[in-house]
């Protein structure tokens, strides 16, 4: 597999059916577009019904159809833009679907869940084959489920049967080591949602220094793989504090801060940068319908659009490695 550096962000994750086909949609890629940003992880989901339901279902009334990614994959590449097609399931009773697992010798349940997710799999591996899509992610903070292995493995060879560019899996921050089946994917993927400043509204340099210890961990899990890792999730909301929980979405309560997320977006450029072993971000998210450029000065969301955040992704992304 040649190098792979991607300069990316997540579009249009929690959107429904037909989202990805308005105008809007369309606009928001352009505007992506103008900020250097190289590649898009287009990120979708369907549903099971509870953490521990062993059938995954496609829901006709809100999971995106295979019109709208062939329409969103197709715009993406007229930009110039490559593309990871990276379908994922998520829980209906609202656990996170890090959640979803069984009982280690319920079998039977296992291996039926992981027949429904394969077929789940190879239905997108199939389609990012046929629309050329540059890269495939076989699952995103699966948690409960990386200690199988063997049926790990398999759904990997499967996914290779129809599809032939570079596999990544998206483990989560902190929790990377426990996927010991790396060795069979080209990229090891991570959210990495890492908690690096220490009080809200800290410094860059107090977030540098604390990425520095992630990247000491991290470069361990590379030489003990060989393989590149890439942020497949990164990012933090543009509110006080959260790059104290880069992950929240949940307090929105709290006070509007572009500064703060300027930083993390920063700190973590400057430390990760050059580093051979180091494959590149998908910064989470760009949404499919952007809000107006005056909204920017209080929208405190993860969106970037019209923010400090904006400006170092365009600093940065102008840059070659």
């Amino acid at each position: 597999m040649k190098e792979i550096f991607v300069k990316g962000m997540t579009y249009g994750w929690n959107t429904s059916r037909g989202a990805y086909r308005t105008p809007e949609a369309v606009e928001s890629l352009e505007k992506l577009k103008e900020t250097g940003t190289e590649w898009i992880a287009l990120s979708f989901f369907t549903y099971q019904n509870t953490f521990s339901s062993t059938d995954i279902t496609f829901d006709y009334g809100y999971t995106m159809t295979d019109r709208d990614i062939e329409f969103a994959v197709k715009k993406a590449k007229e930009l110039g833009m490559k593309v990871c097609l990276k379908p994922v399931v998520n829980s209906k009773d609202g656990l996170w679907r890090a959640r979803i697992t069984f009982p280690e010798d319920a079998t039977g349940y296992w291996n039926k869940w992981f027949t429904s997710y394969t077929n789940f799999l190879v239905h997108y591996a199939e389609l990012a084959e046929e629309f050329g899509c540059e890269m495939f992610c076989i699952g995103c903070e699966m948690i409960g489920t990386e200690s199988r292995t063997e049926q790990w493995e398999t759904v990997i060879e499967k996914v290779r049967e129809v599809y032939h560019g570079p596999i990544i899996y998206n483990a989560n921050h902190g929790k990377e080591e426990g996927v010991e089946w790396f060795d069979k994917v080209d990229i090891i993927g991570t959210s990495a949602y890492y908690p690096v400043a220490e009080k809200p509204g800290d410094s860059e340099e107090t977030m540098m220094k604390n990425w520095e210890k992630v990247k000491g961990n991290l470069l361990k899990l590379h030489e003990k793989f060989n393989k590149p890792i890439l942020f497949m999730e990164i990012g933090c909301r543009s509110a006080e504090g959260c790059a104290t929980m880069p992950w929240d979405f949940e307090h929105t309560e709290l006070p509007f801060s572009e500064e703060e997320q300027a930083n993390f977006y920063s700190s973590v450029m400057k430390v990760f940068w050059d580093e051979p072993w180091f494959a590149g971000f998908f910064w989470w998210d760009w949404s499919t319908k952007l809000y107006s450029i005056e909204e920017a000065k209080t929208n405190t969301y993860f969106d970037i659009y019209g923010k400090k955040a904006e400006k170092v992704v365009k600093e940065w992304y102008a840059k070659q490695r």
